[in-house]
C-alpha cells in the first residue's frame, strides 16, 4: 500500500502505538505531521521513522481548541493538504470510582474524547476536499467490554466508538470514511513495567496467548487509511488477540 503524496496527521505520535503509526505511514511514502507534548520523545519518533524530512512535529495538547486548528494547519502546509487523520492521543488516570476525583475524570475525557472531537472538527473540511479522506480513531477493547478501575478511561473510549459511528454517517456522503481501532493488551511503556506474574495473567486472557505489539495496531490503521479500504466505514476493529470475540 503506497502512500506517496498522501498527507497524514497523527495525534499522540511521540511514543508507543502513535510512534509505530507514524513510522508505518512514513515507510510507505506519506508526509506525516504528528502531535504530542514531549519534544525529546518527538525527536525519537522522527529519527525512528527513517525519513525525517517527511515528519513534522507540532507540540501541544489535543484538548485545547487552538491546538487542533494549529495541528491541521501544519499538516496542510507540510503535506500539501490533508488526507488522513488518526486520533491516537490518550491518557489514563486509573482508580476506583469511589476515589476518582473530578480532575481525573475531566482530564481523561478532555484528552481522549473531547480531543478526538476537536481534532476531527478542525480537520473535516480539509478531509472532504481529499480524494481519499480517512479518519481512524484509536479506542480500546475496554470501551467495548468495560474494566474495573477505569471508569473514566472506559467511558471516554466508549464515547469514541459512538462518535466514530455518528461521524461516519455524517461524512459518508462526501466519501470520507471513519473507523475505529480497538487495541487490547499491547506491549508499551505502560505494560513493560508489569511483573512476570501480572504479564502471565494478562496473557492467559488472550486466546492467541501473547500481548500485541504497537506494529500490530499500526498496520490495521494503515489499512483502514488505504484506498482498498474505501468501502469500510463506521466499524470498530479489535486488535486484541481474540479477547472480545
Amino acid at each position: 500500500m503506497s502512500f506517496e503524496g498522501v498527507s497524514v496527521l497523527v495525534t499522540g505520535g511521540t511514543r508507543g502505538i502513535g510512534r509505530a503509526i507514524v513510522a508505518s505511514f512514513v515507510g510507505r511514502g506519506a508526509h506525516v505531521t504528528f502531535t504530542g507534548s514531549n519534544a525529546e520523545a518527538a525527536a525519537a519518533t522522527t529519527a525512528a521513522s527513517g525519513a525525517p524530512e517527511r515528519c513534522r512535529f507540532v507540540a501541544g495538547d489535543v484538548s485545547e481548541v487552538a491546538h487542533a486548528d494549529e495541528a491541521v494547519k501544519a499538516a496542510v502546509e507540510h503535506g500539501g493538504g490533508l488526507d488522513v487523520l488518526v486520533n491516537n492521543a490518550g491518557i489514563t488516570r486509573d482508580g476506583l470510582l469511589m476515589r476518582m476525583s473530578d480532575e481525573d475524570w475531566a482530564q481523561v475525557m478532555g484528552v481522549n474524547l473531547t480531543g478526538t472531537f476537536q481534532m476531527t472538527r478542525a480537520a473535516t473540511r480539509r478531509l472532504m476536499k481529499s480524494p481519499r479522506g480517512r479518519i481512524v480513531n484509536i479506542t480500546s477493547v475496554v470501551g467495548i467490554m468495560g474494566n474495573a478501575g477505569q471508569a473514566n478511561y472506559t467511558a471516554s473510549k466508549a464515547g469514541v466508538i459512538g462518535f466514530t459511528k455518528a461521524v461516519a454517517r455524517e461524512l459518508a456522503g462526501r466519501s470520507v470514511t471513519v473507523n475505529a481501532v480497538a487495541p487490547g493488551f499491547i506491549q508499551t511503556d505502560m505494560t513493560a513495567g508489569l511483573g512476570e506474574a501480572a504479564a502471565a495473567e494478562l496473557q492467559s486472557k488472550i486466546p492467541l496467548g501473547r500481548l500485541g505489539s504497537s506494529e500490530d495496531v499500526a498496520e490495521v490503521v494503515v489499512f483502514l487509511s488505504s484506498e482498498p479500504a474505501g468501502y469500510i466505514t463506521g466499524q470498530v476493529i479489535p486488535v486484541d488477540g481474540g479477547m472480545v470475540m
